[in-house]
């Protein structure tokens, strides 16, 4: 193999505290302190909000178990791919993406600061919901479980109470003179099918002519926790996007607080964020275990798991559940956005990162079944209580963690533990997804000017400041609308166009076979099967796939939305403004390295500054183990 550099300051084989830039002059830069925190930090970023608020319901929605095995296979040919590409990538050069992808050919040039700007939008919007959070959390620990009652001066006549409807249904006897909390009152069952035109029949149903039909159908009726959340928390009030309303500041509070938190975390980099990584990715396991242990002891908690997991096989034959699947892997792991890259690039040079990519892939798939079963067992327990079927308080996103499960622990047993276990739980896995977006910006601000290094503190204070300052206009009552504006536009069809992009430069432009080789250089073996497997996902069934979901995307748009605010016109093209945004530098980059003189072959060749982090000229060529150890990654 040719030599490529100067020799890296670390010696080999020991393992020290830091890895060289490859530059004598420059300051050392940080490293993992153990293989171990890597990992957990992968985890942390992995698995996140959308394993909890998102997947138990696209799962639930397209067909339940057949969804789990649709979803595993889009790991195994999407997910789990283009995780180990990035992780290589980050690994082998010991650099961040823009100084990656600029190097491993100018054509690319444009494309690490396509994930950097994708990075940035995403932490800036994904704090403001860590703030959310965090408020919950705050109420939970005073014990006054607000969201369930109708009688703040901000709910409406339609507010519906779990707690008040048990104490109506307390004396029911399933006919016509059941009681039901509705429109703020105990009222007959029979008397709401009469204000509907129907007939009243029994305490669950009316009539309409000679067919049954449950008498909630058509009836208005708003969760008190839905309406805490858009007033009490939002401070939704008349906000529309022409008209933000007020600042609220409680907002502004717990979101200068989750930042304070996330800065002290990472304020000196891998160093600190490798310490913290220990108690945000494995805490969140032991409360999700509490959760279902309470939640299967629950009655209905059964039916609420059926309904997650039995499998609908003929909505395998629609094309939506196929997308919702791949677009699902995208979102769960955070791929193409930089972080995974900027991670791995202050590994060990020997550190296997292939098993890394599929002990995380791996956990990230059981996770989301792990929340799965946590969720619907309570949400089966909310629809037994309330009459209903659990579809009808199934939700998904914000409308999940925010409405339907802080409603579903009211009506459990000591719910204000219940309560300040759970937010607490989504607050650790919130935060603990930001670590890798934060050191990402670092990154490219330290790998640019690397005398920065010396005061890297004063780096982080200044990322987590200007997020915090641009995340402050989602603190106004109309905030929600740009952060919907926001998610909608940039952490869909964006990172699809990345992450083909990401594939492609190693591919088809490096050359496959030389990215086998780099990883053989870090002392990764293949079995042939192995090695086919890699080159075919790479090479085809990768980058291919992405652009079959990124069509089907595209086939199957619609305009922003939330709730039932459709947003106007202006906002939409705005929303277009931000997603074009995220991948602009791409043609960018590829106009810089056409003016500097790339033409033809030169334009997709790698550069001089594509080389290991480790100067492996210098390794003796049966340096195969060290103490017995396939992997230098792994010694103590």
């Amino acid at each position: 193999m040719t030599e490529h550099g100067s020799v890296n300051s670390k010696s080999h084989p020991s393992i020290g505290p830091v890895l060289s830039n490859n530059s004598s002059n420059a300051p050392e830069r940080a490293s993992w302190g153990r293989p171990l925190e890597f990992i957990l930090a992968c985890m942390g970023y992995a698995i996140g909000l959308g394993n909890v608020w998102r997947f138990p319901y696209l799962a639930y929605r397209n067909g339940g178990g057949a969804f789990l095995i649709l979803f595993f296979i889009m790991l195994i040919f999407l997910g789990l791919p283009l995780f180990y590409l990035e992780l290589y990538i980050g690994q082998y050069t010991g650099v961040g993406p823009i100084k990656a992808f600029s190097s491993i050919a100018p054509f690319f040039s444009g494309l690490g600061y396509c994930t950097l700007v994708v990075m940035t939008i995403v932490l800036i919007y994904y704090m403001v919901i860590v703030a959310w959070i965090l408020f919950y959390f705050i109420i939970s620990m005073t014990g006054k479980l607000n969201w369930g009652l109708c009688d703040n001066e901000f709910n409406t006549i339609h507010c519906f109470s779990g707690q008040y409807d048990e104490a109506c249904r307390e004396n029911n006897t399933n006919t016509a003179d059941d009681l039901t909390y509705y429109l703020r009152n105990c009222t007959k069952i029979g008397s709401i099918c009469e204000s509907n035109g129907l007939l009243p029949l029994n305490g669950t149903h009316c009539l309409n002519g000679t067919d049954a039909q449950p008498w909630y159908i058509g009836v208005t009726r708003t969760l008190a926790s839905e309406e805490y959340y858009n007033e009490r928390v939002l401070g939704r009030g008349d906000a529309t996007w022409e008209n933000w309303g007020s600042i609220q500041w409680h907002l502004v509070g717990t979101l200068f607080l989750s930042w304070l938190i996330a800065f002290c975390c990472v304020i000196k980099g891998v160093q600190s964020a490798g310490k913290v990584v220990y108690f945000t990715a494995l805490f969140p396991y032991v409360m999700l275990t509490a959760l279902l242990i309470r939640g299967v002891t629950l009655e209905g908690a059964v039916e609420g798991i059926l309904f997650f997991v039995v499998p609908d096989w003929e909505l395998l034959a629609t094309a939506k559940v196929w997308g919702d699947a791949a677009s699902q892997i995208f979102y769960s792991f955070g791929l193409a956005c930089g972080s995974l890259v900027t991670l791995a690039s202050y590994s060990n040079f020997y550190n296997n990162c292939h098993f890394d990519a599929v002990f995380v892939s791996a956990a990230n798939f059981l996770t989301s079944i792990y929340a799965g079963l946590v969720i619907f067992s309570v949400l089966g327990f909310q629809a037994h209580n309330m009459g209903v079927s659990v579809s009808d308080v199934a939700e998904e996103g914000a409308g999940l963690i925010f409405v339907a499960y802080p409603e579903a622990i009211l009506q459990m047993p000591i719910p204000v533990l219940w309560s300040i276990l759970f937010f607490f739980m989504l607050f650790i896995l919130g935060l603990g997804s930001q670590f890798a977006g934060i050191e990402a910006i670092n990154t490219a601000i330290v790998d640019r000017w690397p005398h920065f290094r010396k005061s890297y503190w004063k780096v982080t204070a200044f990322t987590c400041t200007c997020c915090f300052l641009l995340g402050l206009p989602m603190c106004f009552s109309g905030g929600v609308f740009l952060l919907t504006l926001l998610e909608w536009n940039t952490a869909t069809w964006a990172v699809l166009l990345i992450g083909i992009a990401e594939c492609v430069s190693v591919s088809w432009c490096y050359g496959i076979n030389r990215a086998i080789d780099n990883l053989r250089t870090m002392k990764m073996k293949f079995y042939p099967a192995y090695e086919y497997y890699w080159k075919v996902v790479w090479i085809f069934i990768l980058p291919i796939g992405s652009l079959g979901v990124l069509i089907f995307k595209f086939s199957d748009w619609t305009g922003a939305t939330y709730g039932n605010y459709v947003f106007p016109l202006f906002a939409d093209l705005l929303g277009w403004a931000v997603g074009l945004s995220t991948i602009i530098l791409f043609p960018v980059g590829v106009a810089w390295a056409w003016y500097h003189g790339y033409r033809g072959k030169a334009l997709f060749t790698p550069t001089e500054d594509w080389k290991p982090a480790e100067n492996v000229a210098d390794l003796p060529s049966d340096s195969v183990s060290v103490n017995g150890a396939d992997n230098y990654g792994y010694l103590p």
